[in-house]
């Protein structure tokens, strides 16, 4: 009987094998995906200086990447050391800057650069060499060859100083005007909240007083000395506004920190915005909060945004996943005080502090 199992076995399993080989299903492998050629640089040595901090110093461009799916391909670029970009932890310390789905250069300009620079590393004032590259990704990531840069980055000068933007916005009193704070030497920047209804005017003060100001020149983006023409604000909103007495330019983006999460009224698909109160430099939103959680983002985005590590100690992380949970429904004044004076160049702040109260 045994004999007769064993013959039975051993058909069975010659007839599975020819079944296997007649199959018409093919073994497939992940197609290979390269750069097709060598990426592009504007320029393999540059010399950075605050006289630079706004022009444009490097232009990388590159080839579009083919994959074998038919979709988006997002790119980013990576900045890093010449020695962290080989060995078990290479680029592991790289500055990454995403550039977008089907964009094929980036631009960066001075004080972009230089802060790269600096955060990785290289001293100031002398030659130090970086590398970048190009990253591609769809359903996975490849990369560039690399090319090497000469930089020579700078130290940012501390500088001081306010200039003021007495307006429509509150009644044209000096003495309570927003302050524009300085950056860079003859660059200021600050934020402000036009209320509905209020009107768009504006000037801009070297001091509190009117011994000397500027409205409009040729355009609404020109400075011209004492000008009795009033700048103009898109409208009601809140911005970020900019202001170079080197170039005399000004501009007005749109610029919003607001409330999120299943305690407000946009759930987490939609910021409350608030309104920047200039005189305490304060964040300011009353709302109607439902039992559940609060976080904090920047422009209904969630690239820029805090949370908290507990309930306690009014403090917000950058990025961290922690809210703010309400226990109780009714309506809050909920405050962020965050100084982000200057986050093109020196990035935004690790911490910030806020306040959820009942009224």
């Amino acid at each position: 009987m045994k004999k007769y199992i064993n013959k039975l076995f051993i058909l069975g399993s010659l007839l599975f094998l020819g079944s296997s080989c007649d199959s018409d299903a093919e073994l497939t492998t992940l197609e290979a995906v390269n750069f097709p050629s060598e990426i592009n640089v504007s320029s393999t040595k540059i010399v950075l200086t605050e006289d630079t901090a706004e022009d444009q110093v490097l232009l990388v461009s590159w080839p579009e990447v083919t994959f074998p799916i038919e979709a988006p391909v997002t790119y980013a670029i990576q900045f890093d050391l010449v020695g962290d970009t080989s060995g078990a932890n290479a680029w592991q310390k790289a500055k990454r800057i995403e550039v977008g789905t089907d964009v094929l250069s980036k631009t960066l300009i001075g004080e972009e650069l230089n802060k790269i620079a600096v955060d990785l590393g290289l001293p100031i004032d002398v030659e130090g060499k970086l590398v970048v590259r190009v990253e591609a990704a769809m359903d996975r990531k490849v990369f560039s060859n690399p090319i090497t840069l000469t930089v020579t980055p700078y130290e940012k000068s501390v500088v001081f100083g306010e200039i003021y933007m007495p307006g429509s916005y509150q009644n044209w009193a000096i003495e309570t005007a927003a302050a524009l704070t300085a950056i860079q030497k003859g660059v200021y920047q600050g934020y402000m909240t036009v209320a509905t209804g209020a009107g768009p005017g504006f000037k801009l003060n070297t001091e509190r007083n009117w011994a000397q100001f500027y409205g409009a020149g040729a355009t609404n983006s020109d400075l011209q000395n004492m000008s009795d023409t009033d700048f103009v604000l898109p409208g009601a909103g809140s911005y970020q506004i900019k202001v170079n007495l080197n170039t005399l330019k000004w501009t007005a983006t749109p610029y919003s920190w607001g409330i999120v999460g299943d305690a407000t009224s946009g759930s987490w698909d939609n910021s409350t915005p608030m309104s920047y109160d200039h005189q305490t430099k304060t964040w300011k939103v009353t709302a109607v909060l439902v039992p559940g959680n609060v976080k904090f983002r920047l422009n209904n985005s969630w690239t820029i945004n805090y949370g908290p590590k507990n309930t306690t100690d009014g403090i917000v992380y950058l990025d961290d996943q922690g809210s703010h949970y309400v226990g109780e429904g009714g309506t809050y004044e909920i405050t962020l005080q965050i100084n982000d004076v200057d986050p093109a160049s020196t990035g935004y702040p690790p911490t910030a502090t806020y306040t959820i109260t009942k009224k």
